[in-house]
Parts: structure tokens; C-alpha cells; sequence
């Protein structure tokens, strides 16, 4: 007589925990692979979570929230605010993200220490007072505007919903896969394990996803009449405020490092002005600073 020692087989031969984790597996799979959508500006189909109106949605939703946390939104009638929002405007309305579903709009926030900027979902758009001042010339703003639409324009963060969403479902039939009643830890430690590698991943992911909005940028900003060298001059103030030394290993980031991104700037500029950069793209003019409100 055969004894199974607590596991449950089915009639294949196959333990019971080992089909129900290929079936989790499966349904992950197919929820991943049938949320396809074509991105209108890149031709590229891509996996996302949510369609376009959900991530206009979810981002005005979450902006009142995103603000507050960073001091709140400057007034839209100070001069800095409107300068942002004049600059942004002019970087969407002339370049292929003019293509997109969204409707972008621009904030200042408050905060004069926090060296930031970012884009939530379906175009909402925001740079802080402390990152704004570093910057000097319209071309510099114009780069980090650009950028951050890139990741809207991109789907960065539908893209990364998606991932998640398959990540959990394949660590679950991980978890179950590896469990059985003779060592009933065994699960645990695996899935442990596994969502060490799949937070590594994900940080692999959104290093790609800043190269890409790099890559964005500088197209939406020369397309908009900027020299994409202001980008350059963005990545030398990112320099300036991450000291190279006491720093994490760029693995362990969710950005790579600004020398990095500045090389691959450089190539892509050689690359599509392999003349050099026509005259016709400028560095606008200089910023104001130091505006009270």
C-alpha cells in the first residue's frame, strides 16, 4: 500500500498543490497577456492595467493627496506657476505628445528643499521650488517637463500595475507549488525569497522607465524648439544634489545615476544630430527665481 505521507494527489499522479499553482499561474498569465493596449504616440502595443480614462482618472484623484505631502500647490497665478505651466503647455502642444489621450496639466509645489519632480497617471504633472531653482534657462525646465510626460506618455505606471499584478500571482503559485503539510514553512521561505527577486525586478523596470523618459524628453523638448543640450544641464544639478560617494549600488535604485543618464543623453543626442544641433533650438530664455508668491 502506497503511502503519500499528508500530500493529496489527483488521479494524474500530480500533488493537488502542484495543479492548484499551475492554475494560478495560468489565470496570471491570462489577465496579463489579454490587458493589451496600443500606445496612439509609439505604435507599441503594451501591457497596462488600467485604459486612459482610469489613469486621468486616478490622477486627479491622487493629486490633491501628492501635493499636500510636498507643501502644497504654489497659487496658478504666481509668476514661476505660470512659467511652468507656459513652458509645459508649449512642450506638449508642439511634440508628438500632443498625440496622447491625456490632458496634461503643470504644478508648482511649495516645497523649496525637496529636489523633485514627477507625473501621475494620465497627466498631471509637478516639479518642486527646490528643484525649480537649481534649474536655469527655460530649456533645463523644458527637459524635466518633457521627461515627466514621457513617463505619462510611456504608461510607466500602467505598465508597472500590470507587472505587479502577474508578479503577485506567480509568487502565490510559488507558495503554493512549494508548500506541503511534511514542511509547512517550506512555502513561506520560497515566497520570501521570491519577492526579494521581484522587488529587484521591479527596480530593473523603473531604471528602464527613466531611460525611456529620458528618451522622451529630449524628443518632446526639440521637438518644442529647445536644444536637448538643457537636458544635459538638468543631469549636472541631479549631480550636484547625489553626492557620488556614501550612495546605494545603482541596482538597489530606482533611477540610475545622472553620469549614466548623462551618457546616454549624449548618445542620443549624437545620434539624432549627428551635425550637431541646429540653430533653430535654443535655450529660451533665463528663469525666474526666488518669486515671492
Amino acid at each position: 500500500m502506497t503511502q503519500y505521507y499528508g500530500n493529496s494527489y489527483s488521479r494524474a499522479g500530480l500533488p493537488w498543490h502542484y495543479i492548484i499553482a499551475a492554475v494560478i499561474a495560468l489565470v496570471g498569465f491570462v489577465i496579463y497577456s489579454n490587458r493589451t493596449s496600443v500606445n496612439p504616440v509609439t505604435g507599441e502595443k503594451q501591457h497596462v492595467a488600467l485604459s486612459a480614462a482610469q489613469e486621468v482618472q486616478l490622477g486627479l484623484q491622487s493629486a490633491p493627496r501628492m501635493a499636500a505631502e510636498m507643501g502644497g500647490e504654489v497659487s496658478p497665478d504666481d509668476p514661476q506657476a505660470l512659467e511652468v505651466s507656459r513652458i509645459g503647455r508649449r512642450v506638449v502642444q508642439n511634440s508628438s505628445a500632443a498625440q496622447s489621450p491625456y490632458r496634461f496639466q503643470f504644478h508648482l509645489l511649495r516645497d523649496p528643499r525637496t529636489v523633485n519632480a514627477f507625473a501621475l497617471p494620465g497627466g498631471q504633472v509637478f516639479i518642486t521650488r527646490g528643484l525649480l531653482d537649481r534649474l536655469s534657462n527655460e530649456a533645463e525646465l523644458a527637459g524635466v517637463l518633457g521627461h515627466e510626460c514621457g513617463h505619462v506618455v510611456g504608461r510607466h505606471a500602467s505598465e508597472q500595475m500590470a507587472k505587479t499584478q502577474l508578479m503577485q500571482e506567480l509568487l502565490a503559485a510559488v507558495a503554493v507549488a512549494a508548500s506541503d503539510s511534511n514542511h509547512p514553512n517550506r512555502g513561506f521561505s520560497v515566497a520570501m525569497i521570491g519577492n526579494v527577486v521581484a522587488q529587484m525586478k521591479g527596480l530593473q523596470f523603473t531604471r528602464h522607465d527613466e531611460t525611456e523618459a529620458d528618451r522622451f524628453g529630449l524628443q518632446f523638448m526639440s521637438q518644442a524648439g529647445y536644444t536637448p543640450l538643457g537636458m544635459e544641464g538638468v543631469m549636472q544639478v541631479l549631480e550636484q544634489v547625489t553626492p557620488a560617494t556614501g550612495r546605494q549600488p545603482e541596482f538597489m535604485v530606482t533611477h540610475p545615476y545622472p553620469e549614466h543618464r548623462l551618457k546616454d543623453i549624449e548618445t542620443w543626442i549624437e545620434r539624432n544630430f549627428p551635425n550637431g544641433i541646429p540653430a533653430g533650438l535654443t535655450d529660451g530664455a533665463p528663469l525666474r527665481h526666488g518669486i515671492p508668491q
